[in-house]
Parts: structure tokens; sequence; C-alpha cells
């Protein structure tokens, strides 16, 4: 019995034959020539304090449609107004109900840098993330085998796109390390194959990553409080999509996580 991370790799799989079939990767490559200005997604997680990537998501498959109505645009100009340093974008059609047009509109709409959150398995996809205005993708370790995951970093990479490279376990982390070196490491609360959370998983991992990468806490986290404790051990950035996308205030939910606009 596959979980469900094995189903959405296999479903993403098919959709991008489906578009590799309709747009080119050589049609990608020569849309990248008016590529716009990229903004710098990793260089945005390390300013003083901890920073805030605010996610886009329309649905999860374990908790169903989230906030619906509402438009890209305005969801990510409230994070943009509440302080968040970057945006992520869920662009996963089938199970998250995202797609690259939301990841266009908020490009459009905001300032911040955007991150493509979506399980990266195939070169067309980092054309196809650079083609629409990404400025840095999501390489998930348990969706790749070493050797995916060496070629799609450095693919990415050589387009300019920043790479959050998310692990979930001490052997996937050491993959991460020895293999790409990664510079931003995302430490996933969240069990991709059944989807429960343990926020404890940033903790426990966190003593084996060298001083010097950018870290991103991922799942689970919907308080002040943990920020300040997450800060507290070391963590340069949380994502946060769910908590704040449920939040009967987005902006106000958003500004409580960041505390933009409180007095020094």
């Amino acid at each position: 019995m596959t979980n469900v991370l094995d189903r959405i790799v296999d479903s993403t799989r098919r959709d991008v034959e489906h578009r590799r079939n309709e747009v080119p990767l050589a049609e990608l490559e020569r849309s990248l020539l008016g590529r716009g200005e990229d903004r710098p997604f990793a260089e945005a997680l390390v300013h003083p304090g901890i920073s805030v990537i605010a996610e886009h998501k329309r649905r999860s498959p374990s908790a169903g449609a989230i906030r619906e109505g509402a438009t890209v645009e305005e969801v990510v100009c409230a994070y943009e107004r509440a302080g968040a340093a970057a945006l992520s974008v869920l662009t996963e059609h089938h199970h998250f109900g995202g797609s690259l047009e939301d990841l266009q509109a908020a490009k459009a709409a905001a300032r911040l840098p955007v991150l493509r959150k979506d399980f990266v398995v195939d070169t067309y996809q980092v054309y196809e993330s650079a083609a629409v205005g990404a400025d840095a993708i999501l390489l998930i370790v348990a969706a790749l085998d070493p050797k995916e995951l060496q070629q799609l970093h450095g693919e990415a990479l050589a387009l300019d796109l920043d790479v959050l490279v998310e692990v979930h376990d001490e052997r996937e982390l050491a993959i991460a390390l020895e293999r790409i070196d990664a510079d931003v490491i995302g430490i996933n609360n969240r069990d991709l194959t059944d989807f429960t959370v343990d926020v404890q998983r940033t903790f426990e991992l966190l003593a084996d990553i060298p001083a010097g990468k950018t870290v991103v806490s991922e799942s689970g986290i919907s308080t002040r409080e943990q920020l300040d404790e997450l800060e507290r051990v070391g963590v340069d950035a949380v994502l946060v999509g769910e908590a704040l996308m449920r939040a009967e205030d987005i902006e106000s939910a958003c500004r409580a996580l960041t505390r933009h606009g409180d007095e020094p």
C-alpha cells in the first residue's frame, strides 16, 4: 500500500508529462530570456529575529478546503502588510488545489520573494518554476533519490533559484548535508507518509545541523510563543500556512507572529 507522499509524487510525474507535451522544455528555456529580476529568498530569511514565510494554501489532503472565496492577492498582500519575510505558494493541484497561476498572481501582487511549494521531481518543473517567476523551489529529500536531488539542486542554482531542501529525519538530513551541502534546510514537522505533526522534530534534528546553515521549521506552528522558543534554539525562520489561512483576520494573525509594528 502506497503512502500519501508516494501517491502525490506519482500523480505529479503524470502531470509533468502532460505539461511537457503541451509546452516543450525548449519553449520554457526560451521564455527565461525575458525573466524579470529575482528577489533573494534565502537572504530574506536571515535578518535579525525569526522570519515568517507565510503560505497561500487552498486545501490539504488531511484538512480539506481552506478559506474558500479568498483571492491570492488578498491573502499575500495581507501577509506583506503584516511583516512576512517571504511567501510560499502551493502549486500542486490534485491534493492541494493550487496552480502556477496562483504563484504568478502572488508575485504580481506583492514585493516579497516567492517560494514555489510543490513536489519537484523533474527538471521540467525547475525550468517551469523559473519561467513563472518563482524565486525559490522546494526539494523534498523523501521524494527523491540522492542522484535526483543532486541534479535538481544543481539545475535550480544554475537558474538563480534558491532552494529550500526539506528533511524529516536524520537519514534525510545526512543526505541533504553530505550530497548537496544544502544552505537552506527545512525541517518539516509533518510526516508526509501519514500527515501527523510533531513540532519536537525540529528540536531533535537541529543539533545535527552545522553552524552557518539557514534553518526553517515547517508545519504545526501557530503561536508567537512557539516562534520565541524556536528562535532561542537557533531556528532562522518558520513556514506557516494553515494557521494563517484559517484565521478570521489573516493580517492580524500574521502580525501576531511577526510582531511587525510592535514597539521595540
